[in-house]
This record gives structure tokens, C-alpha cells and sequence, in this order.
């Protein structure tokens, strides 16, 4: 069973878990076989301090057996990617802490080595170009590829896992916007979702001024 605060991000069977998951997507009209699946899982910690853990894996598996450099065969279903990349948070974003590890790697304690470097996530703020400043320290031979991915789903996770929070706060009168209007289609500010979740904010859509234009070409 999962726990408060986790998220499944991205995964066509989830290999933590003895049961397939399924994107409601139509059948594909031609065949094909299944090669390769990406996991991506996220979960959240309040810690009695305050602070907050977020606990981020990625996994990488193929469907099929091959031969590896070595002569060994790797079997479909095993991992060919396993990290695993920890972080705490204060209230405002910032992390406090930050951990790496490898459960499997293409080359084993040659691609572990980088893990001391996550370190270097201390002091950065998921909310404030976040992305950017980790491409900046890790890109390329600086870091992993695999574990630099998998800190681009902090950002997002970390405000999901503090919706609870938000909720509370908006039980209760407040002259500022929620961050979250205007951060995608479906919160614009004149759409049927604030108009029914967030009336105060609520703008009605302006006239269509094309239509106004064509009436005027009429007359």
C-alpha cells in the first residue's frame, strides 16, 4: 500500500508494486511488443522537525534479455538503472540536505562515484530555477544523467506533497492570489474552474472581439 505523500509520476508497470497500472489511452491499432520502461517515484516525509524529505528513484528495464560487454546476459524485468536521490526542504524550498545512491548502474561503482556530488544540491531552492541551476553544477562529465533527470521532478512533487498545507490556508480568509492560479490552461483566471473552486479570483472571459469586428463590418 502507499503511503501519504507519495507519487507516482511516470510508469507503464510500476516495478514497486505487484500490479500493472495502465494509461487510459485507446488500443494501438497496430502490433508491437513491449521494450523498455521507465519508473520515476517520488515520496514525501514531514519530518517532526519541519523540515520535509523528499525521496526520489528512478528505474530503467527492458523487455527483453541481452548480452552485456561482459559476456553476461541481463534479463528482461532487471534493472539497468536503479538511483536513488534524497533531499530535505525547509518551508520556503530550500534544501537543507541532500543524499545519492545506486542500486544498479551500467557500470557499477564507475557511475556510483559521482553520488558525494548531489551534495552540491544544498543551498539551492526548488522554486527558483531550480532546473537551470542543476543542469549549471551537473551537466554533462560534472554529474550523472540519470540522477540530474530525477531531481527535475522535485520541483513539482515538493508542491504537490505541501497541498494539504495550502488547502488549510485557503479555508481561511486571504487578500493574495494562490500561487497556483494562472499556472496552467485550466487555472486561467476567466475559466470554469476558478470561476467554481476560486470565485474571489473569479475574471469574466472578455467579449469576443473577432465577432465584434464582424458585426461591425456587417452595419
Amino acid at each position: 500500500m502507499l503511503g501519504e505523500g507519495c507519487v507516482i509520476l511516470v510508469g507503464f508497470i510500476d516495478p514497486f508494486l505487484s500490479q500493472s497500472f495502465y494509461m487510459p489511452l485507446p488500443p494501438s491499432d497496430i502490433s508491437r511488443k513491449h521494450v523498455h520502461t521507465r519508473t520515476l517515484r517520488v515520496d514525501a516525509f514531514d519530518r517532526e522537525d519541519g523540515l520535509m524529505d523528499l525521496e526520489a528513484e528512478l528505474v530503467d528495464v527492458k523487455g527483453y534479455d541481452f548480452t552485456r560487454d561482459s559476456g553476461a546476459i541481463h534479463k528482461a524485468g532487471t534493472p539497468v538503472h536503479h538511483m536513488h536521490l534524497r533531499i530535505t526542504v525547509d518551508d520556503e524550498y530550500t534544501i537543507k540536505a541532500a543524499e545519492a545512491a545506486y542500486d544498479a548502474a551500467p557500470y557499477n561503482q564507475i557511475c556510483a562515484a559521482i553520488s558525494d556530488a548531489y551534495k552540491d544540491l544544498v543551498g539551492m531552492n526548488l522554486l527558483r530555477r531550480f532546473r537551470h541551476t542543476v543542469k549549471e553544477r551537473f551537466g554533462r562529465t560534472a554529474g550523472c544523467t540519470h540522477l540530474t533527470e530525477l531531481s527535475y521532478v522535485l520541483p513539482t512533487a515538493a508542491i504537490q506533497a505541501r497541498a494539504g498545507r495550502r488547502r488549510k490556508a485557503h479555508s481561511r480568509p486571504s487578500t493574495q492570489r494562490p500561487f497556483e492560479l494562472e499556472g496552467c490552461h485550466a487555472l486561467r483566471l476567466d475559466s470554469p474552474a476558478v470561476q467554481q473552486f476560486y470565485p474571489t479570483w473569479y475574471v469574466a472571459p472578455a467579449p469576443d472581439q473577432s465577432h465584434e469586428r464582424a458585426e461591425e463590418r456587417r452595419e
